[in-house]
């Protein structure tokens, strides 16, 4: 058995918890690191990389996700392949599909597929545990109120168990590299129909409210957020408004060899009432 740690940054996030969870179920050690954990990383502090990346060959990647991403990720890249990381599973998404013509948005994948390390890239699309572990919808679903700039849309989404299942057949398997995973749910849904399949499973009254752009960016703005994040919010929605993802990818089963988990078994064996006490 394969003893050597397998680094995954962002380790203590949606995806990252999940991956390292299913390398220990497999008897992998994995070295999770996060910016304040044990083993530190941060993106803006290179003093951090050398002791995370330390006898790894193989790198779960999650990137700075700012405005200066892909510039980190090159250079952590670079530095991580010169001190013998072989191996790199990137998380990136699906949406980069609709800014196709953006040359730019591509610039984290470009710096993964120029390197010297094998590699794989992930693309998921919107994640189901979104509605129970990310600060943009678990606090309305904890309210009761679930506040959309749209109701018909559909999306097809994922759940972060699948994306750590195929990342860590990824990391541990032959046969995946060079290979690009476009990873989606088995079935189209709306937001609203989700907000329903929660509050089934919750045992509680869980209402979706459509609003308009507008009042939608005011709403996030209310809780905290810059309007700039509003404003790219609502364009993230109205790619799902104009029904430019309403379509399934095959990621999950080219890579597992299965299809991917529905929605309604996410909601079911969520601990609703733990969300709405956070």
């Amino acid at each position: 058995m394969n003893d050597t740690p397998v680094l995954v940054l962002g380790g203590t996030g949606k995806t990252g918890r999940r991956v390292a969870r299913q390398l220990a179920e497999r008897g992998r050690t994995a070295r999770v690191a996060t910016r304040s954990g044990a083993q530190r990383f941060d993106w803006w502090d290179k003093e951090t990389w050398a002791a995370a990346v330390e006898g790894v060959e193989t790198v779960y990647v999650v990137d700075e996700q700012g405005p200066h991403a892909a510039e980190l990720l090159a250079d952590f890249v670079s530095f991580a392949t010169r001190r013998g990381v072989g191996r790199l599973v990137f998380l990136s998404a699906r949406v980069l599909e609709q800014w196709a013509h953006d040359e730019g948005r591509f610039a984290a994948e470009r710096a993964v597929r120029e390197s010297a390390a094998e590699w794989t890239i992930l693309r998921p699309t919107w994640f189901s545990q979104n509605f129970s572990e990310d600060r943009l919808l678990a606090p309305d679903v904890a309210a009761g109120e679930v506040f959309l700039p749209d109701g018909q849309g559909v999306e097809p989404f994922v759940d972060a168990e699948d994306i750590a299942a195929v990342a860590v057949a990824a990391l541990t398997e032959e046969g995946h590299a060079g290979e690009l995973y476009v990873l989606s749910g088995p079935r189209l849904m709306t937001f609203a129909e989700c907000v329903d399949l929660i509050a089934e499973a919750a045992g509680r009254k869980i209402r979706p409210v459509v609003v308009d752009r507008e009042t939608y960016a005011r709403h996030l703005v209310s809780r905290g957020y810059a309007r700039d994040f509003a404003d790219f919010m609502n364009e993230l929605f109205d790619t799902i408004r104009d029904g430019r993802t309403a379509y399934l990818s095959d990621g999950v089963r080219r890579a597992l060899g299965r299809e991917p988990r529905d929605f309604r078994l996410y909601a079911a064996e969520t601990d609703w009432d733990a969300v709405s006490a956070r």
